[in-house]
């Protein structure tokens, strides 16, 4: 055997490892680059997936407190008024208090009741300035009644406030005249309130 025939040889067998190696690289790193694309599609997948969803909340806890809160207090007004009412031969119905659809009004009822002085001081109590149905307390009730219901969606946040207008808009009809003092500054109050909190929530 030549030496020539041996470094063919050699060189012929060398030159198929080296092919068979780089071939086997090659698959390697094909493989890699295949399973590294893979991986990346995957994880982008998963991620939709858990995307959070959004939802507005009711606050139903708070809407409960207020609402029971409110149904007392104004339990114990109509108790008092209509026990004042009872004390000078009047009734709620001979009143027309409740003739909604062929109106009423409330301030001539109330301009021709003599108010005794438990009821005056009571009264007096309730509506201050610190006082459950004054003018801070309520307007700050009527908010967060409308917060808890809205929640931050500026929409029906929106619609919270049509919703107080109507409310005031209804009393003022029922009332029969500009509605009094109290009721006057509640309004302004509770408007200046809800129009910040729309601002707020852009």
């Amino acid at each position: 055997m030549s030496v020539n025939g041996i470094t063919t040889n050699t060189g012929l067998t060398t030159g198929k490892t080296y092919s068979s190696n780089a071939k086997k690289t090659d698959a390697k790193t094909s493989s890699s680059k295949a399973d590294t694309t893979q991986a990346a599609v995957y994880e982008k997948s998963d991620e939709t997936v858990a995307a959070p969803k959004t939802e507005r909340k009711v606050d139903s806890e708070t809407i409960a407190k207020l609402k029971a809160d409110a149904e007392e207090r104004t339990a114990s007004l109509r108790s008092l008024v209509e026990k004042m009412m009872t004390k000078q031969g009047m009734t709620i119905a001979k009143s027309g208090a409740l003739d909604f659809e062929n109106g009423t009004n409330l301030a001539e009822i109330f301009k021709n009741l003599e108010v005794d002085e438990e009821t005056r001081l009571q009264a007096q109590k309730d509506t201050a300035e610190d006082g459950y149905w004054g003018a801070e307390q309520t307007s700050e009730r009527i908010l967060s009644f409308a917060k808890a219901l809205a929640g931050d969606d500026p929409k029906l946040a929106q619609d919270m406030l049509k919703a107080i207008e109507k409310g005031f808009g209804e009393a003022a009809k029922a009332w029969g005249e500009d509605l009094p003092e109290l009721s006057q500054n509640t309004m302004k109050m509770t408007f200046d309130k809800v129009n910040k909190w729309i601002e707020e929530l852009g």
